[in-house]
């Protein structure tokens, strides 16, 4: 099927971590494709990010890290497909508690997969969802020039505790596919990023300092780490569609890579997103030792050749429009 066969398939959705940045975007794009959506958020979470649209999500309490929750929401809902993204995300915060972390991105994700296989032999034999589990680029961490693009047969080298989970998640996906027969997609997602982006990663961070020097909040200097690291920029609203079309027709057990088609340097878009400000000609750029990482993930580009081969996705946003997202959202913050 092509895209708008795709969208008049209409069905009941569950998206762990409703509240996240990239699940508040799927959410929004699987309201307008008219699938009903749930949402499994946990007590503690800002859920602001979907605060317009929450009243047509149905919000289920949900832990990775209870059981018996999973199983709870799994038994009374039966969605017909399951959007795994509720993660510990965050890579600094994995190295202050990376059992936490660990535990949360490959046991939750095993206690999902588990809680399925569960109710489909034991309850429900009927019930068979096709299951999305997304990973992360981290899964290949430090590559060699030589080996990008990177592709899904790359090696797996995770360079921090997130990545460590985020494999072990990836791994447990593939078993409970290859023993079990359950339905389930894989995806390693790259470099993403748009409006409603909080996360410290580098465009955040810039985006940040610049709206703070535009209000005269900060000094005309922006502080970094390493800018020589190669990325391929995506934009999440490209992404979700990609997710939309994945879950039915993506081929079970296999994974995905997905991201956009612009590399750029992490110097070349700040300086982009500085030529984006009324303040480009007074702004000076300064590196901060603190901000780079012991182990840098410098080479960060994607060959997406085998989900186009798969599905009739191709990224439309712009870098442009993408940075200039990211810029206007921090604005909007300060």
């Amino acid at each position: 099927y092509g895209y708008e066969e795709v969208k008049q398939i209409m069905t009941k959705a569950l998206i762990t971590g409703i509240s996240g940045f990239v699940a508040s975007h799927l959410a929004r794009h699987l309201l307008e494709m008219k699938d009903e959506v749930i949402g499994s958020y946990r007590w503690q979470e800002d859920s602001s990010r979907i605060d317009e649209i929450k009243d047509k999500i149905k919000m289920v309490y949900m832990d990775l890290n209870d059981q018996i929750s999973i199983l709870r929401v799994l038994t009374i809902n039966k969605p017909e497909h399951i959007y795994h993204l509720a993660a510990e995300s965050f890579v600094p915060y994995s190295f202050e508690v990376p059992i936490q972390t660990i535990e949360t991105n490959t046991l939750g994700t095993a206690r999902l997969l588990e809680a399925v296989r569960f109710i489909k032999e034991f309850i429900d034999k009927d019930y068979d969802p096709r299951i999305h589990v997304c990973s992360s680029s981290e899964y290949y961490g430090k590559v060699d020039e030589n080996e990008i693009p990177i592709n899904e047969n790359n090696e797996v080298r995770p360079g921090n505790q997130y990545a460590v989970g985020k494999v072990g998640a990836d791994s447990a996906a593939y078993f409970y596919y290859k023993y079990y027969g359950l339905k389930i997609i894989r995806t390693r997602f790259f470099t993403h990023t748009g409006w409603g982006r909080t996360m410290g990663s580098a465009e955040v961070n810039f985006a940040r300092q610049i709206a703070k020097i535009e209000k005269g909040l900060q000094e005309p200097i922006i502080k970094h780490g390493n800018l020589h690291s190669l990325r391929t920029w995506a934009n999440v609203k490209d992404a979700v569609k990609a997710y939309y079309l994945l879950i039915r027709q993506g081929v079970p057990g296999e994974v995905y890579n997905i991201g956009g088609i612009v590399n750029k340097t992490i110097e070349e878009m700040l300086d982009y997103m500085i030529s984006l400000s009324p303040m480009k000609d007074k702004i000076k750029k300064e590196l901060d030792p603190s901000l780079v990482r012991k182990m840098d993930v410098n080479l960060q580009v994607v060959c997406i050749d085998k989900i186009q081969r798969t599905i009739d996705w191709t990224p439309t946003t712009s870098f442009e429009e993408t940075i200039l997202d990211v810029l206007n959202y921090q604005r909007s913050l300060i």
